[in-house]
């Protein structure tokens, strides 16, 4: 390994935000770079373990949360990170990927870590890698932050979100008060499996002795999965609709529209009518998980008032998940990247957003189910321009995904070799009723909400007086 912080040679440490971040992105990306399987050393824990002996295991002096699935990691963290605030604790969070700014990723209060304590973390554990036999990815090197920011700042509760799959992951070095797994799918396949049963048993390997395991209705293949997983090590699991009573209905009321209200029971203690923070029955599912899991956190060490708790429930925001990015023409970003989850998006919207017509601009990596995700968007747009993220050289090539689609259907689409181009030439396309929907990828998703901002931004400075 090269001891130092940059590729040429120089053993300065990063200094500051831009420096910090200048620093991270000359490591290897794995979140930017073509699938496949990853070789014995990428994915070996004791690469995390060394880094995190060499800045003291922060994470050890952290009570932790994990939470793995492949659809609705993020909304669960950030419900769970929500409520348990409500009670009056303060909570870390971490998650990826990012829509528009790395520091994101690293939030504490529900804040998103400054820059001036990002490019301090960022130091410390670049520091702590030149200590070390080899380069820290650029993930790696985020989760060590993570942990040293989350330390520093005396969380009393941490909620950790997997980066892929779960054993093998370098999240995986923590010891929890519980595990979250949300709904399985098949995805990151040549990575983690080409069928539920693998997929599931990657994702279970966060499971700890004595820390249980909450998760919802699973596929039978996967559920069974994790039942072994469960038994083999020594936890306890809890499935939302069997070991805890939950119901959930949709209905119209004037002061909330369309909505779904839940209802939680476990025991004694009773949830009764929650409405969910997020449209979409998939998001009712998630809150129902989610409150099991604060109500589990509630009968330990972890007291606090329940009012509190839904009330900071009905706060929670969603960034990225079915997000207003821009009023008019409406704009709609969400993250969906595999096909049961671009359906959950084209239901929900189907469901709780009035509107005529809806356009599609898509664009996805090229290792995903793009016929499955085609179909799906298929289902609910009427019109498709097909782009590609700039950032990612994992994106499709749009033409191809043009020539795909018409072989699936026979509704309209365009190829645009941008996303500008593309949201430029959708909003020229729809009335005012009609939406624009931005799906198919994080990346795509925070490209457009980014240049949409700069755009507004631009125009308000224009129409500005000098």
């Amino acid at each position: 390994m090269p001891d130092s912080s940059t590729r040429d040679g120089s053993s300065a440490l990063p200094k500051g935000f831009q420096g910090a971040k200048r620093w991270l992105n000359q490591l290897v990306d794995f979140e930017k770079t073509r699938l496949r399987r990853f070789s014995a050393v990428e994915m070996k824990l004791e690469r995390m373990q060394k880094l995190m002996h060499a800045l003291g295991n922060p994470q050890d002096s952290v009570r932790c949360i994990h939470v793995a699935g492949t659809n609705g990691k993020g909304s669960v963290s950030h419900m769970v990170d929500n409520m348990m605030r409500g009670i009056g604790y303060t909570v870390g969070r971490y998650t990826s990927p990012h829509l528009t700014d790395v520091r994101e990723r690293i939030a504490v209060g529900g804040m998103e870590i400054d820059k001036t304590a990002f490019g301090d973390v960022i130091t410390k554990v670049a520091e702590a890698a030149q200590g070390i036999d080899f380069e820290p990815t650029f993930f790696e090197a985020l989760t060590a932050a993570a942990f040293v920011h989350f330390e520093a700042e005396a969380v009393d509760l941490a909620v950790i979100e997997v980066g892929l799959g779960g054993r093998l992951d370098c999240t995986n070095i923590i010891h929890p008060v519980l595990t979250i797994i949300t709904k399985l799918d098949i995805d990151h396949a040549p990575i983690l499996g080409d069928t539920l049963a693998k997929i599931a048993a990657e994702k279970a390997g966060i499971m700890k002795s004595g820390a249980p395991c909450f998760t919802l209705q699973q596929e039978p293949e996967a559920l069974e999965a994790l039942e072994a997983r469960a038994k083999e090590v020594g936890c306890d699991l809890y499935v939302l609709g069997r070991e805890i009573e939950f119901s959930r209905r949709f209905g119209t009321e004037d002061d909330k529209g369309s909505h779904c209200r839940i209802c939680v029971i476990r025991d004694d203690r009773q949830y009764m009518h929650i409405p969910a923070p997020a449209p979409g029955e998939h998001q009712a599912i998630n809150t129902g998980l989610a409150i099991a899991v604060v109500d589990e956190l509630r009968q330990s060490e972890f007291t606090g008032d329940e009012q509190g708790m839904l009330e900071k429930l009905a706060q929670t925001d969603f960034p990225g998940r079915m997000e207003l990015i821009h009023p008019a023409p409406r704009i709609i970003g969400d993250g969906a990247h595999n096909p049961s989850a671009i359906g959950a998006f084209i239901r929900s919207i189907g469901g709780h957003i009035p509107f005529d017509s809806m356009v599609c601009v898509i664009g996805c990596c090229e290792d995903k189910d793009i016929d499955g995700i085609l179909t799906e968007a298929a289902r609910g747009g009427d019109k498709f321009f097909f782009t590609k993220a700039k950032s990612n050289p994992r994106a499709a090539d749009p033409r191809d995904l043009q020539r795909r689609f018409q072989e699936l259907s026979g509704k309209m689409s365009q190829v645009a070799d941008d996303l500008p181009t593309a949201l430029l030439e959708a909003s020229k396309a729809v009335g005012r009723d009609d939406i624009i929907c931005v799906i198919g990828s994080y990346y795509l998703a925070g490209e457009a909400k980014q240049w949409l901002a700069d755009r507004r931004a631009a125009k308000e400075a224009a129409a500005t007086p000098s």
